[in-house]
């Protein structure tokens, strides 16, 4: 089992990564458990799967569930009351603590419960999706979307652990694990180009779900963003880096409809969009951008936008993302595989031309060429 921490002082939690984690009676997890109540959350996908695992690493608890839809348009106002209603239903105090089992989804609305519930109670995370293992599990952001755009009401909620099992990826989708190695490559772009060479070479053996590599790049990428949030806990400057292709990502979710593409999947063309931009800017070379649209797309990503969306439709959601100022547009693009900035230094006329259906034929094009 491997351990690390995120450093924020008095609210520092560690982050336990390793196989078979819910089935091993570690005290370890338990002393981050304050009182006696807890309550699981989870979804219709993973209780069948890890439910009574968790519950047998927990008896001895006052335990109690809540099981929810499973699925990125169910993340809204209305399912995160059936949270509450569970909370309230069992006479949960202060002294609980929630427990979120499964995905991105489900750790950002028990989390964001957690923050609300009695003015905040604590919470454990215990992610099942490789995208929740690396990204959305660390860090504290919680929340719900909105019809207008993804993930505009939450809450900065840090939990008090995260238990990282990758044993859970086993029973996981080919669709989803491709999702997550999007923002596993993005940990290599933005941050560290020895991870990122590592990862070409190694895609293969992380789509094969081998076991050290799996680990390896886990660790690799929790580390990443465990520094990054230690640094910038509330997205002031640095953190907002970890959002490389997200804005024109989270314009492709809106528009199509939660849970039609992947947060995985729509942050990889995304991310591809960022790549061209960055080109075309001068701030990478070819080959750089290149490469890196070659390994998401060996990762069983799209690397093409929806065809139904025009300039205008990317436009309309973009203006409400969280790094606009002012009604400027920023985005995290690349100075380098390894170094990237958040900026508003590019033109209009660039920037449309980079969401047109020309743009489309043009990746469509250089995947083909390779």
């Amino acid at each position: 089992m491997h351990k690390l921490q995120v450093e924020l002082g008095s609210r520092s939690y560690p982050i336990f990564i390793g196989e078979h984690l819910l089935t091993n009676n570690d005290n370890a997890f338990l002393s981050y458990i304050n009182g006696k109540q807890v309550l699981i959350v989870t979804n219709e996908t993973v209780a069948p799967l890890y439910l009574n695992q968790l519950m047998e690493l927990l008896k001895g608890y006052q335990c109690h569930t809540c099981i929810l839809p499973d699925g990125e348009q169910y993340k809204n106002w209305q399912i995160l009351q059936l949270i509450f209603d569970a909370l309230l239903e069992a006479k949960c105090t202060r002294k609980v603590t929630l427990f979120a089992l499964g995905g991105g989804v489900i750790g950002d609305m028990a989390g964001f419960a957690a923050a609300c519930y009695q003015r905040g109670v604590d919470f454990i995370q215990v992610p099942t999706t490789l995208l929740s293992q690396v990204d959305s599990s660390i860090g504290g952001k919680t929340g719900i979307n909105h019809v207008l755009g993804k993930n505009m009401i939450g809450s900065f909620y840090q939990p008090n652990e995260v238990i990282i099992d990758v044993t859970t990826l086993k029973t996981l989708p080919e669709r989803q694990l491709s999702a997550g190695l999007a923002e596993v490559i993005k940990y290599g772009l933005i941050a560290d180009s020895d991870f990122f060479n590592w990862l070409e070479k190694h895609i293969e053996d992380l789509k094969a779900l081998k076991t050290s590599e799996l680990i390896k790049a886990i660790e690799w990428s929790c580390k990443i963003k465990a520094a990054v949030v230690a640094l910038d806990e509330k997205e002031a400057g640095l953190r907002a880096t970890l959002n490389l292709g997200h804005t024109f990502g989270h314009a492709i979710e809106s528009h199509q409809g939660y849970g039609n593409w992947l947060h995985g999947e729509a942050v990889a063309v995304g991310t591809v969009m960022a790549l061209e931009m960055s080109y075309r800017l001068g701030w990478i070379m070819a080959d750089e951008r290149n490469r890196a649209i070659n390994l998401l797309a060996k990762a069983g990503l799209p690397i093409v936008p929806p065809a139904n969306m025009t300039v205008e439709d990317f436009l309309g959601y973009m203006r409400v993302d969280k790094k606009t100022l002012e009604g400027q547009i920023r985005l995290v693009l690349l100075k380098g595989i390894g170094v990237a900035t958040v900026t508003s230094e590019f033109s209009a006329e660039l920037l449309s031309a980079i969401l047109s259906t020309d743009y489309q034929q043009l990746m469509a094009s250089i995947l083909v060429s390779k």
